[in-house]
């Protein structure tokens, strides 16, 4: 399988955050966005980054911004479709998502997703994670998604369907489940309380 292109899910409202751009958030005295570049990257044969309103400003990462196909903030599929969009005009075969939010996300995330979906037709996978009270959770926005499958995610979105794992259940996702070792490797940045936790984390 050829190595996938990365996108960066960066299309969210930030509620939390009072609005604006996350990823454009200072930590450690670079952007959050800046971070998660630098994770992923490496590991990706190219990166555009999924994001809605006047791509200008995020020109400073000279990469190349895809904004969503669906209209009305459709949350992350959208975004996820919009790069698979993208890489089907690259000639590629799959890409590997990771959110804007998400500074500490593992430095292995592609090879492991990869081998979880070893062998599919299809290859879908999500990253996931182990908790001691609700069993293996699944990181929606961390995923390795087939661009065989982008009309059919197309039709879904179109169709009202909005949450990621009813569709990567029926099309039978694999998981790559991380270690946590004291840090949450998904740890994400959603309140001013969080970016001050990554800070110390940092």
């Amino acid at each position: 399988m050829k190595q996938p292109l990365g996108v960066i899910l960066a299309g969210g409202q930030a509620t939390r955050m009072g609005g604006g751009d996350k990823g454009l958030l200072r930590l450690g005295g670079q952007r959050l966005l800046d971070h998660v570049i630098e994770r992923l990257e490496p590991q990706v044969a190219g990166l555009a980054l999924n994001a809605n309103g006047d791509p200008a400003r995020f020109a400073d990462f000279a990469l190349p911004v895809l904004s969503d196909s669906i209209d009305g903030f459709a949350g992350p599929l959208a975004g996820v479709l919009a790069g698979l969009d993208w890489a089907a005009g690259q000639g590629a075969d799959t890409i590997v998502t990771a959110a804007a939010d998400t500074p500490f996300f593992p430095g292995d995330l592609v090879p492991q997703l990869l081998l979880a979906a070893d062998g599919m037709e299809n290859p879908l996978a999500l990253a996931a994670t182990p908790d001691p009270e609700r069993g293996i959770v699944r990181h929606p926005t961390f995923g390795l998604w087939p661009v065989a499958l982008r009309h059919d995610l197309r039709a879904a979105l179109q169709g009202g369907l909005r949450k990621v794992v009813i569709w990567t259940d029926g099309h039978n996702a694999q998981q790559a489940v991380f270690p946590v070792a004291g840090l949450d490797p998904f740890f994400n940045v959603n309140t001013p309380d969080d970016l001050s936790r990554a800070g110390e984390l940092l």
